[in-house]
């Protein structure tokens, strides 16, 4: 045998290697023993041949062990020597010191104590050693040093009540846990609850919560706050508050059935099954309550230190009230009833206080003051009865006195007869088969009778309360499922143990039962599902147990058998259950010394009851004569209660809430009686039928100690309590087979340490799991490979612990060894060069020393002088020789690169000269030559369709002509089928009527037909009695002759009636027919009618819009004959150019002249101010002109603001401008001669480039060409004005045939004929005269030029308005109107090229661009549309690409200018509540679209921004430029409209923030805190039966990079969209202080996540948070700040905490924690190795007494629903709006900008 041994602070430890397997299969069986179970013993003694295998191994000394201990249940101790086989005697050493000499038996060794790794852990079964004294270690360490309340075991969740509120109970904590795996998160009740839920939603099936614990553990309270959670997390959306109904059910039961006990302040009573409803939603809808057993003895008797009900205290506090003085109370003092426990005042409760909130929850629930008065005076009524005093009259009788003033009291309350009522209370009436007699009562028995009155009352009143609160909360939907939770009263043993115990012990042996059947079920599961092996395991059933209660002839049929009997006792009945059980039933016994008890072996414990009061507490009845007075009462409560029928108030609790017994007043029906006993055990019947039916969930509350004292940690009362709820049965249960469970990723995490090389390099994880366990532990029966969990045996994973600390210990070791000998040399190496330095100076010290003398002193100083000089003068020598070279060289060198550099630069200048000039050359050339081209080809193209054009336009007009024609033979058409159809309907008509009158003949000769049938038929009759007669005289031969004759006649008669009946049907058909067809050419005439109509209604049609036509062909036709005007007034113009030009050379001198001679008249003639105050606007206006010279003229001649400055310089503007306007006329000369220009170039090219030259040289042929071709296209234009003018007349003669206008139209078109032929006279001569002047230019070529530039401008313009004709007329009606908006556009032309000739302008249009004024044109009708394409139907990703940001609110804001400029406050008004009404509506609905939330936000804030910017208040305006300025808001204040804007910009930005955290929120906890960012350091420990959820191999897990992905995709959004930079400072911010909130919230519930490791792992996540904000340059937004507590939390877990000075860097350092915060870190703080050491109890008491001066909020959880508060910053837009121009993409294309 070998043994590992290890060091561990000052102790050794001894592990077993190869007998640890029987070592701990005996650890495991010796679970601490379970009291003095017999099943337990049983379950021991087939264990004794496996124990004594073990005798034949060792156990190794410094094991530590579990030994029995009176007061702590359990000590730990340390074994001291080796144990070997034989020894009785085991040396132990205590945790003391002390030594210990233990006697053993060797069939039960003690057990042995798990490693401190594993110590501390949420979930019971994650322990290696399974047994009760490490389950109460566990439980002490996380209860009294770590704090917390709850852990799991197994499938339990373990609560311990802390007598303390805790700060763990929040919304936050809701929301925490909401969604949350119950492995994820520590234990709590929020992750049962959620547990429940979640398996309801997933898996559609109800779900149970059990809760059960002693009286004082926290039933009611664990209970409460589950119901609470659930209300949390599925609130309906309805404005039902059915949520808030469910809970406030809690207040009203506490108060009428909780009280004060000896171990509670708030125990409950009674049981509670509350079924709490859901939808297919899973919304609450409603809920049911069921109530069990409530103890009706504690309203007359309450012990000592025991209060009554806390409704009757509540009722006495508020006694002095108004509203309940007329119930008469006074203090609880002062009755019976309340004062029977000499306790009436509980500490910290204020009973008028929960008065007043028990009266807000019953009017919560619906129940008015009426009803809550009713109960009020029942419960008065109760305590005045206690109160009535009953006197003894001798020893047989007694009385009441009828002035009792507490007797009138009650009966005036409840409406009874006071005398009758005395009478009855001290007297009974016996009712036998002979006479009825009236016997009188003691004055016990009267005291009897009264408290079971009160009794009946009560139990009455609850159940009225139960069934009404089940009635405010019922639903009117359909339940789909529902989630029921039990708190219910635990397993119960007290000094005097009476019927109460035993109903309550019997439950809970029920419940037992079906928690053992489904803790075995979920093992078996488990099993199966991973392909183990399933074995045997035995398990303790207590079916004995309850058959002894239950079954025939049990305890429970016995007592009611003995009730049933008139004298039945319960002594009787105690003597039937010792001769039935007694040494029959090994779990009954019978006390050694009592007569009055018996002893029954319940699973947790033996408890013994005594038999009083048994038979009357399970008859529970009530005299019947007071039964009569309360049925006959005046107060309708009072009598509903006692009814003989009473109607169950709801189909919920009839037939499970348990009532008292019916009264029943006939002698003959009182066998029929029901007992308590029977009906609770058919309630607790349908208990379990629900709880079967049902996932159950399980919550066992524990309580620490007797005393409330908060934290304190009794080991014994807690052993008692896990004996008695099944915790150590279920450890028990999973430590038979294989308790510890890891997956196989968890397993190579964990202890991957010690795998090998060739291990690590496979590639299948499972197979390396495999592979290093049978490595590891040889033994194969230890584990067994499931298909996702490895399985092991108790022990084992201590076993792998161990195996896995040496590993890191010789690690460690071996890293120590290196850096410690590496620093052993670095210091001696260090130490090495001191030494050498030190003894080099002491020996050079030396040497001098011995060396130095007076004489070599002397002689050495003067060898020193001479040395001196000799050396300077050698230098300085050498010096000027070097000097006067160098400078030699440098004259020449210097003088040779300059010359270099000059002829460097000369060259380099005449190049550049030279490729300037021949770079422009070319340049120039390269683009007249392409210029030249593209005209060429320009021209060409326009002629060819412009041509194409009017070839098109004559088609359509000829179509047009047809269509006429057609319409008009269709109308032809029509009319002659309409009267067609008239004249089939007259044919029908007559058809019809030779139908009918068919018909009318066939019916009547069918009518004469059946006459004659009938007639025929007559005959027959009178020839058939002929024949009878003559019958009776034959014989029997010929009747039967006669019989066959009779029926062949009656066969004959139903033949002709049935052909009668087919004729009749057969006309009715045709009959039919002819109707349907009489009824469709009905239809057809209507139809042939309506048609009709419509032709008529399109003939009317057409007749207008030939009017129309008419109008247009007439306006054609007039403004046809202004085109010859205007060309004449063309040639005007040409022929006046060359005077203008002559005119403004002369004018140029002539103003140079005038100018000087103006100005000194102006000088001497005017005063400065005369000539200001004289001088007008226009004025002022003709000086600004650019171009007209005689305004010019006129205004220098008044000299208005010439003379406000200075002389000189307002005679210097006056040379600029007539400079200015030289230049203009000069310039516009240069613009006529440009052709001449471009002829020059052209010949150039052609010289120089001799692959152009046939090309330019046609191109210069083609001139000739083009002149020829401006007169074809002017007769083209005019054939087709005469083709227009011929179409539109012949239209027009078409239409007035049809109309009867023939003669007008022949006038018209002879008057148009006329004008046509005058037309084409005028275009003949103006023919001849085009040529003269071509032939004239060709003789003059400087005229010939002139002249062909001012045609070839007039051709251009022709040509550029057919152009725009092809492409605006898309049909023939666009067309007419385009030709009308073309010849309205040439008049203005020829108008403003006549007035600029006037001037002395160009002849040709202004080139300049257009100047806009930044407003959008739109009409009133046209907003819905606007709204629609820019707001609703706008897409934010079309948008944002390659567009100013807020280019919307742009549009819509000069949208705005120009509602404004009109000064029209209806449009306005309704275009901005329209824009507010769109942004509002596209939000809502992209709830959840976090890109269009962001393109909305950024461009109402830009709406908002330029609604300021423009609004003309100087503190908005100060950035603008001077446009900018001009184009503000004249006539309205849009302040109200801003303020509606930023609340819609408010109210985007929260849903925008809760979108962006909707989005990050599920990535934050696995990115931030379970994903290992740093490889290597592992923080994975077991986690027992509540796995993780999430496993740490899995590929689709959230990482840091995705939170970081996340984070980049909300910026480039917001950027993208145009965000303000500030907002997305503001966003960003909100969203790290959400990470880092939830983030520390979940550390906070997460004990396994409190270690120096992860500490590490978030300190580098929240630097890769703050290198993501300095990449996005947003270190100014304040985000990182918010992470400041996080940041503290990481740094707490990776500090020491050990010393003082430790508790105070804690205290200083951590100032954005709270003082709770801080001390639930420490307590969560739980080390991931055996290196690690635990933040001991003494060192968080030093950081709590540090941190009690701190004056913080006392919340644990971060509110992560916070939001910081927004601040919209105010930022001008730099872009002009002149400058805007709307995409097409944006389908506005019905806005003009002006």
């Amino acid at each position: 045998m070998t043994a590992a041994v290890y060091r561990h602070g000052s102790h050794l430890i001894f592990i077993l290697s190869s007998i640890q397997v029987s070592w701990l299969l005996l650890s495991q069986e010796y679970l601490g023993g379970f009291g003095n179970s017999v099943a337990y013993e049983r379950k021991q003694l087939g264990l004794v041949h496996f124990l004594k295998l073990s005798l034949f191994h060792s156990v190794g000394q410094y094991n530590r062990v579990w030994i029995p201990d009176p007061e702590e249940v359990w000590k730990s101790a340390e074994i001291a020597k080796d144990y070997k086989v034989g020894d009785k005697v085991l040396r132990l050493l205590l945790e003391d010191g002390t030594e210990l000499d233990y006697s053993i038996d060797p069939e039960s060794l003690p057990p042995l104590r798990n490693p401190d790794i594993l110590v501390g852990e949420n979930d019971l079964t994650a322990l290696s050693y399974l047994h009760e004294p490490a389950v109460l270690h566990n439980l002490r360490i996380r209860f009294a040093e770590s704090k917390l309340i709850y852990t799991y075991s197994g499938i339990i969740l373990v609560a311990m009540n802390p007598y303390k509120q805790l700060p763990i109970y929040g919304d936050a904590i809701i929301h925490a846990y909401s969604g949350q795996n119950m492995g994820d998160m520590d234990p709590h009740i929020f992750a049962v609850a959620e547990e429940a839920y979640k398996q309801m939603a997933r898996n559609n099936k109800n779900q149970s919560i059990i809760v059960s614990g002693e009286s004082g553990a926290g039933k009611t309270v664990s209970a409460r706050y589950a119901m609470r959670y659930f209300a949390t997390v599925s609130k309906s959306s309805s404005n039902t508050h059915v949520e808030d109904k469910v809970l406030a059910s809690n207040p009203i039961t506490e108060a009428v059935g909780n009280a004060k006990t000896t171990r509670n302040d708030n125990s409950s009573r009674f049981g509670k099954y509350t079924e709490i409803s859901f939808d297919e939603r899973n919304q609450i809808i409603g809920a049911n309550m069921r109530t069990y057993l409530l103890e009706k003895s504690r309203v007359v008797f309450q012990s000592e230190n025991e209060r009554n009900y806390h409704i009757f205290y509540q009722l006495c506090a508020s006694a002095q009230q108004s509203e309940f003085k007329h119930l008469k109370l006074g203090s609880a003092e002062e009755f019976n009833y309340t004062r029977m426990g000499g306790s009436t005042v509980i500490e910290g409760v204020n009973d008028r206080a929960d008065m007043v909130e028990t009266q807000k929850t019953f009017t919560l629930l619906g129940f008015k003051e009426d009803f809550q008065m009713d109960v009020f005076k029942i419960l008065a009524a109760i305590l005045h009865l206690g109160n009535v005093q009953i006197a003894a009259v001798g020893n047989e009788r007694s009385s009441v006195s009828e002035d009792d003033t507490h007797l009138e009291v009650f009966c005036e309350l409840l409406g009874l007869e006071s005398s009758k009522f005395a009478q009855w209370l001290c007297n009974r009436k016996i009712i036998t088969t002979s006479e009825t007699v009236v016997k009188p009562m003691t004055r016990p028995q009267a005291v009897n009778a009264r408290d079971a009155l009160a009794k009946k009352i009560y139990a009455h009143l609850f159940n009225f309360i139960v069934d009404r609160i089940n009635q405010a909360l019922q639903f009117s939907g359909k339940q789909h499922t529902f989630i029921g939770v039990l708190d219910i009263y635990g397993f119960e043993t007290f000094d005097v143990n009476s019927f109460e115990q035993f109903c309550i012990n019997y439950a809970n042996e029920k419940l037992q039962q079906q928690f053992n059947l489904h803790v075995f079920k979920l093992e078996q599961e488990e099993y199966m599902k991973e392909d183990i092996p399933w074995t045997l395991i035995d398990f303790y059933d207590n079916q004995p147990v309850i058959d002894l209660i239950e079954a025939k002839m049990g305890i429970l049929e016995l007592l009611d058998e003995e009730c049933l009997l008139p004298h039945g006792t319960d002594e009787n009945w105690l003597q039937k259950l010792y001769n039935n059980f007694v040494n029959k039933n090994a779990l009954f016994e019978k006390p050694r010394m009592s007569n009055t008890s018996f002893i029954i072996q319940h699973f947790a414990d033996k408890v013994e009851y005594k038999c009083e009061g048994f038979l009357e507490k399970n008859r529970d009845t009530v005299y019947d004569m007071l039964v009569e007075i309360l049925r006959a009462s005046k107060f309708h409560l009072c009598a509903s209660f006692f009814q003989e029928n009473p109607v169950p108030p709801s189909p919920f609790g009839s037939a499970i809430t348990v009532k008292s017994a019916k009264p029943v007043i006939k002698p003959n029906n009182k066998q029929f009686r029901t007992t308590v006993g029977s009906k609770f055990r058919s309630s607790l019947y349908l208990l379990m039928e629900t709880l079967n039916a049902t996932t159950p969930h399980y919550v066992r509350c524990i309580k620490p100690n007797d005393e409330k004292l908060p934290f304190e940690f009794d080991s014994k009362r807690i052993v008692q309590q896990l004996r008695a709820c099944g915790v150590l049965e279920t450890i028990r249960i999973s430590a038979q087979s294989y308790p510890s469970r890891w997956t196989y990723i968890e397993f190579y995490s964990r202890y991957g340490v010690l795998m090998t090389k060739q291990e690590l390099s496979f590639s299948d994880k499972k197979e390396v799991c495999k592979v290093v366990l049978h490595r590891l532990i040889q033994d194969s029966n230890q584990y067994q490979f499931g298909k996702t969990k490895i399985f092991f045996r108790a022990g084992q994973v201590a076993y792998l612990e161990k195996l896995r600390l040496d590993k890191l210990r010789q690690s460690c070791v071996v890293i120590q060894k290196h850096i410690r000998g590496w620093l052993q040399r670095k210091k001696f190496l260090r130490e090495r060069q001191a030494v050498l330095t030190i003894q080099q100076y002491f020996r050079g010290q030396q040497t001098v020393r011995k060396a130095v003398t007076a004489t070599a002193l002397k002689e050495a100083w003067a060898a020193i002088i001479i040395q001196k000089y000799c050396r300077g003068y050698l230098v300085r020598s050498l010096y000027q020789l070097i000097r006067v070279a160098t400078i030699t060289i440098q004259a020449y060198t210097r003088g040779l690169l300059a010359r270099r550099k000059y002829r460097k630069m000369l060259e380099e200048h005449k190049a550049v000269i030279l490729q300037k000039y021949a770079r422009a050359w070319l340049a120039r050339r390269r683009f007249q030559s392409i210029r030249r081209f593209v005209l060429n080809i320009q021209l060409t193209y326009r002629v060819q369709r412009l041509q194409k054009k009017l070839e098109d336009q004559n088609k359509e007009n000829h179509g047009l002509v047809e269509k006429v024609t057609s319409l008009a033979a269709l109308r032809a058409g029509d009319m002659e089928k309409i009267q067609k159809l008239e004249s089939e309907l007259d044919r029908a008509a007559t058809h019809r009527h030779n139908y009918e009158e068919k018909g009318r003949k066939y019916k009547a000769a069918m009518e004469e037909k059946l006459a004659k049938l009938q007639k025929h038929n007559s005959e027959l009759e009178i020839q058939k009695g002929q024949t009878e007669l003559q019958l009776r005289e034959k014989t029997e031969e010929l009747k039967e002759k006669m019989d066959n004759l009779t029926k062949q006649l009656f066969d004959d008669v139903q033949k002709e009636e049935r052909q009668r009946i087919l004729l009749e049907k057969s006309f009715e058909r045709k009959t039919q027919d002819y109707e349907k067809q009489i009824y469709s050419l009905k239809k057809d005439i209507q139809a042939l009618k309506d048609e009709k109509m419509h032709l008529q209604h399109q003939l009317e049609e057409e007749r207008v819009t030939s009017d129309a036509l008419k109008g247009e062909v007439a306006q054609l036709s007039k403004q046809a004959k202004t085109i010859s005007e205007f060309e004449k007034e063309i040639e005007l113009l040409q022929t006046q150019k060359i005077d203008v030009e002559k005119h403004l050379q002369s004018q140029k001198r002539e103003m140079r002249e005038k100018m000087s001679e103006i100005t000194k008249q102006l000088l001497e003639s005017y005063d400065i101010e005369d000539v200001r105050s004289r001088l007008s606007l226009e004025d002022l206006e003709h000086l600004n002109e650019d171009g007209e010279l005689w305004f010019a003229y006129e205004g220098l001649k008044k000299a208005t603001h010439v003379l406000e400055s200075h002389f000189q310089s307002q005679k210097d503007c006056y040379e600029k401008e007539i400079e200015a306007l030289n230049f203009k006329v000069v310039h516009l000369s240069q613009e006529i001669n440009h052709l001449q220009k471009l002829f020059r170039e052209e010949t150039d090219i052609n010289e120089s480039i001799r692959h152009e030259v046939t090309r330019l040289t046609s191109e210069n042929m083609m001139i000739p060409d083009f002149k020829q071709q401006i007169s074809e296209l002017e007769k083209q234009k005019q054939d087709l004005e005469i083709r227009l003018n011929e179409q539109t007349e012949s239209m027009k003669g078409k239409l007035e045939e049809l109309s009867n206008q023939l003669n007008r139209n022949q006038e018209e078109e002879g008057t148009q004929r006329k004008t046509l032929e005058a037309q084409n006279e005028i275009h003949t001569k103006e023919k001849e005269k085009l040529i003269s002047k071509i032939q004239e230019m060709q003789q003059a070529s400087e005229l010939l030029k002139k002249q062909f530039e001012s045609e070839s401008e007039v051709k251009s313009s022709f040509r550029q308005e057919a152009s725009r004709l092809t492409m605006e007329n898309r049909d023939l009606e666009e067309e007419l109107d385009m030709k009308d908006r073309v010849i309205k556009k040439l008049q203005d032309q020829v108008k403003t090229l006549s007035k600029t000739i006037e001037k002395g302008n160009d002849v040709h249009l202004s080139s300049r661009p257009k100047e806009y004024l930044g407003m959008l044109e739109y009409k009133t009708e046209d907003e819905d549309k606007l709204i629609q394409n820019l707001i609703l139907d706008l897409k934010p990703r079309g948008v944002v690409v390659n567009m100013i940001p807020g280019l919307p609110a742009h549009i819509l804001f000069m949208c705005v200018r120009y509602a404004d400029s009109l000064n029209d406050a209806n449009m306005l008004k309704s275009l901005m509540n329209s824009t507010i009404s769109g942004i509002k509506q596209v939000v809502k609905e992209h709830l959840e679209d976090f890109e269009m939330l962001s393109f909305w936000l950024s461009n109402t804030c830009h709406f908002l921004n330029c609604l300021k910017q423009y609004s003309g208040e100087e503190e908005f305006m100060k950035l603008n430029s001077p446009h900018q300025n001009k184009n503000c808001l004249n006539n309205f204040d849009l302040s109200e409209y801003r303020q509606i804007l930023s609340d819609v910009a408010i109210r985007i930005y929260h849903r925008f923030i809760v979108v962006m955290e909707n989005n990050i929120q599920p990535i934050i906890v696995p990115g931030m805190l379970e994903y290992e960012s740093l490889q290597g350091i592992s923080g994975l420990k077991p986690t027992g039966f509540r796995k993780r959820s999430s496993s740490i191999d899995d590929t689709d897990a959230y990482t840091m990079t995705s939170v970081l992905q996340q984070l980049s995709y909300f910026y480039s959004t917001m950027c993208q969209n145009g965000l303000d930079p500030e907002l997305v400072r503001q966003a960003v911010k909100q969203v790290f202080f959400l990470i880092g909130a939830v983030t520390l919230n979940s550390l906070f519930l997460r004990k396994d996540m409190c270690s120096c490791r992860k500490g590490m792992q978030i300190r580098c996540n929240i630097s890769y948070l703050e290198e993501w904000l300095k990449d996005k340059n947003l270190q100014n937004s304040l985000a990182k700040e918010t992470l400041e507590p996080l940041s503290q939390a990481a740094w707490l877990l990776q500090v020491k905490k050990t010393t003082d000075s430790d508790a105070k860097e804690i205290y200083e350092r951590c100032t954005s924690l709270s003082a709770v915060q801080i001390i639930k870190i420490l307590n969560s703080y739980t080390p991931i190795d055996d290196f690690e050491k635990r933040v001991t109890p003494s060192f968080v008491r030093k950081v709590q007494a540090l941190l009690n001066s701190r004056e913080d909020s006392s919340q644990l959880m971060l509110d992560t629903k916070y939001l910081f508060q927004v601040t919209f910053p105010f930022t001008p837009s730099p872009h002009a709006l002149e400058m805007i121009q709307i995409p097409s993409s944006f389908k506005l294309g019905f806005l003009n900008r002006l």
